[in-house]
């Protein structure tokens, strides 16, 4: 933290009329939060900082159990914060740390972001060293590879160079990442950060292999970095409809919670074991989420063991405390909220209310000194173990710029984008054939640079355009914008484009949608193509050249009347392909690499985001206006289903291997010791094998999804649901592989109305990919399993506040009425 913008010192406090204060918390801004989505953070939470790491060369500290090694890494914690004054303690609850100077520890920045990528770093001027990081594909496009362990390789990539900017001070010792919200509502703005819209399969895979990227193993001596998955729970809605996420209040029953809305949070932190965790805007039942007992001590701490071995923090989201207040209105005044978020299990506010207003909430006894004490060695039990207070040569620490470049140039970004490109449509014009000499490239996507990032990006080493790459190709490239944003309305720019295709042999446009249409604190009205690009690609197909359209952007448009029309010959799902994304693209276009990415999220017809309210977050069809939320529960048509994606190809599958028992005992995995998994749930009821065989006459890689469906268990029952993933590296045609898939038992559970996880008895199918090209049916015998019982819902901690006792909820959790 810059020195010359100090944290609020607590004397500043502490001598101020603090009835007068309470007072006057009400009337701090006119902002109505309820409605607008942006929280207005102080420039000091904003800040990046320099900092260090720091020694036992204090003479205060040389001879304390701080600097002992022989003690655990939250002994020494403790031994750490017990020297700090109180004005030193409470300073120190905000992101922005100032550190205690006299004890030789620096300021620190909790804050630090790495979605795909590193960011929010102090860099220097580019280009140069320390001026740019690796910017990764957004994940919903790294995810539709079906590459599990390219996210793992993604997650080790952006650590190692995390640590290498942390060792030179330009960068802290954990990452707000990943975001692992189930992409439930098309709309949402933010969908793009996530691993799609299978929250309790995919998503948790892709928590469990990020996590352990990043981190370095599950629950290794010395994190590499720690991950702080977000946002617990039940997020998903920026601004829809003036409802901010902020302020929303979301009803969310036990059996969607503990189905589809925290799933992926217990893998984060049972199986992945996660060292950090962020709370959300929103409130659940009536309770804000980082005012939530039961959320970050029932169920996180006490029931999915987060922080066992005691090292683990909280932090709220940006100014999420400050919501409490304001708009939620669960405390009554910014006192009562700092204590509210502290005694629910929020260790550090992404924000300025811990600092302002802790001390008076000490004073008015709602919070005492030990529970401030375990909030910070929570968090600072971590950094010893990653390296504070330690020798020089502690793993990572040798990690510096030659570790950046070297991670870079293993062109990770470029083969995540490959990777994860969908191919919607092709009637065979591509890949492009070796006839083809000119290129008509058009559209607001064509010349992309910035675009091709997303959002939560730093400066990329380099970014390729659709552009630049057409254009280093050798072929003859027409460029014409046609439109000049994804919304603009003008058509002036038709006549340019409509030039350049009809002197050019093929026609790629390059549009959809970006961060001017979905982003943070921006949800989007409708899934339809934004401003005049239809009508262009219209026009541009009626010209009697091969068109191909390029979807760009996280969340999916409506693609119904490109689909039907014959004229229109392709259609590729890009994303946000990041820093190599228009090499990427290109060579799909062409044939130097093939397609074998799947959607992860639904594209709907533009009418059903008007069918019901987008803040109805039960998962099941209500038989009224909700048709069923994500591709598990969906009765209507999709333009294209979860899991649809093409092949240059054709393959042709049957099952393998030993594949001919078809009962298990659903209980065995429960009863018999599970050695070299943590957990029995993880343990594999069977193992799907299948060969695969290339057919066609393009070599390419292989992906499959498996789905099981079932008629066991108490209605209503999901269509299918997701159990295994797969890619397959080259296979060439007329060769074949055999794939296996295996089956974890915890994997076929389901949601009961009590919130408990249950394996049901009865028969069940097991389905390849959308086509079901292979099936296998199966019997589970033996009484019903229950995976995770779902713990008595009440709020350990009431606010801090004269608000009435709380009441019970249908939802299952309690909120002031």
């Amino acid at each position: 933290m810059p020195q010359d913008l100090p944290m609020l010192a607590i004397d500043s406090v502490v001598d101020v009329d603090y009835k007068g204060l309470v007072l006057g918390q009400n009337q701090r801004t006119n902002i109505d939060y309820s409605v607008e989505g942006n929280p207005q953070l102080d420039h000091r939470n904003l800040a990046t900082i320099n900092t260090t790491f720091p020694t036992c060369s204090s003479v205060l500290l040389q001879d304390t159990i701080v600097c002992n090694a022989s003690y655990s890494a939250w002994e020494r914690a403790q031994a750490l914060i017990s020297l700090f004054t109180f004005e030193e303690l409470i300073n120190n609850t905000a992101n922005t740390a100032p550190g205690v100077p006299r004890l030789g520890l620096p300021p620190y920045q909790v804050w630090n972001e790495a979605l795909h990528g590193i960011d929010r770093f102090a860099a220097n001027n580019f280009p140069g060293e320390w001026s740019w990081s690796t910017s990764f594909p957004s994940p919903i496009l790294s995810m539709a590879s079906m590459n599990a362990s390219l996210i793992h390789q993604i997650g080790d990539i952006i650590s190692t160079q995390g640590r290498a900017f942390s060792n030179v001070g330009k960068y802290g010792l954990d990452v707000y990442a990943p975001n692992i919200n189930g992409f439930r509502s098309p709309i949402w703005g933010r969908g793009q950060e996530t691993p799609g819209e299978d929250a309790f399969f995919l998503s948790s895979l892709y928590a469990f292999e990020y996590i352990t990227g990043v981190q370095g193993g599950v629950n290794p001596t010395v994190p590499k970095l720690v991950a702080v998955p977000k946002h617990f729970a039940g997020y998903d809605i920026e601004n829809y409809q003036n409802h901010s996420r902020l302020g929303n209040d979301v009803n969310i029953t036990r059996q969607d919670l503990a189905g589809y809305y925290t799933p992926q949070f217990k893998s984060a932190v049972q199986f992945a074991k996660a060292r950090g965790l962020m709370c959300s805007y929103n409130a659940v039942n009536g309770v804000p989420s980082c005012a939530n007992s039961f959320f970050l001590q029932t169920l996180l701490r006490d029931t999915w063991g987060f922080g066992d071995g005691n090292s683990g923090f909280v932090s709220s989201d940006c100014d999420s405390i400050y919501n409490i207040f304001d708009p939620h209105g669960y405390a009554s005044n910014r006192t009562g909220a700092a204590a509210d978020g502290l005694r629910a299990g929020t260790d550090i506010d992404c924000g300025d209310i811990y600092p302002q207003y802790l001390p008076e909430a000490f004073e008015e006894g709602f919070v005492d000194r030990n529970e401030i004490e375990l909030a910070l060695t929570r968090l600072y039990a971590g950094t010893i173990d990653q390296g504070w207070f330690g020798p020089n040569d502690t793993l990572y620490r040798d990690l510096g710029w030659s570790d950046v470049l070297s991670t870079d140039a293993q062109n990770i970004s470029y083969e995540a984008a490959v990777e994860g490109i969908v191919l919607l449509k092709n009637d065979g014009t591509l890949p492009l054939k070796d006839s083809f000499k000119s290129i008509a490239l058009i559209g607001p996507w064509a010349n992309a640079s910035l675009q091709l990032q997303g959002n939560y990006f730093a400066q990329a080493p380099y970014l390729i355009s659709p552009l630049a790459a057409a254009e280093a190709s050798g072929l003859t490239v027409n460029f014409a914008n046609g439109t000049n944003s994804v919304g603009d309305m003008s058509t002036s720019g038709f006549a340019a484009a409509l030039a350049a295709a009809n002197k050019s042999d093929v026609v790629i446009f390059a549009g959809g949608i970006d961060n001017s249409i979905e982003a943070e604190a921006m949800d989007r009205d409708n899934v339809t193509w934004p401003g005049v690009q239809l009508d262009l690609i219209d026009r541009l197909s009626r010209l009697g050249k091969p068109v191909v359209v390029l979807q760009m952007g996280g969340g999916q448009v409506d693609d119904s009347s490109l689909k039907a029309n014959d004229n229109v010959n392709a259609i590729v799902w890009g994303g946000y392909p990041g820093q190599s994304g228009g090499q990427a693209l290109f060579d799909i276009l062409t044939g130097v690499r093939a397609p074998a990415g799947r959607l992860i999220s639904t594209q709907y017809p533009a009418s059903y985001v008007h069918s019901f309210d987008q803040l109805d977050m039960n998962l099941a069809p209500d038989n009224q206006s909700n048709p069923g939320q994500t591709y598990m529960w969906y009765t209507g048509t999709p333009v294209y289903p979860f899991g649809h994606g093409l092949f240059y190809t054709t393959f042709s599958e049957k099952l393998a291997g030993n594949m001919s028992t078809a009962a298990y005992n659903l209980t065995k995995p429960f009863a018999m010791s599970h050695a070299g998994y943590e957990y029995a749930e993880q343990v594999p009821i069977l193992n799907f094998q299948f060969e695969v065989t290339n057919t066609g006459n393009t070599s390419s890689d292989y992906s499959a999804m498996l789905f099981v469906s079932t008629t066991s268990g108490p209605t209503p029952r999901p269509i299918k649901w997701l159990v295994g993933i797969d890619r397959e590296a080259t296979i060439a045609p007329g060769a074949s592989c055999t794939v296996s898939i295996p089956v974890p038992i915890g994997a076929l559970a389901r949601a009961d109305v009590n919130g408990d996880l249950v394996v049901h008895p009865g028969n069940y199918t097991l389905a390849l990919n959308n086509e079901a090209s292979v099936t296998f049916n199966f019997t589970l015998t033996g009484p019903a399993a229950t995976v995770q019982k779902w713990p008595l819902v009440f709020q350990q901690v009431q606010a801090s506040n004269t608000a009435p006792d709380p009441q019970p909820t249908d939802g299952g959790v309690y909120q002031h009425l």
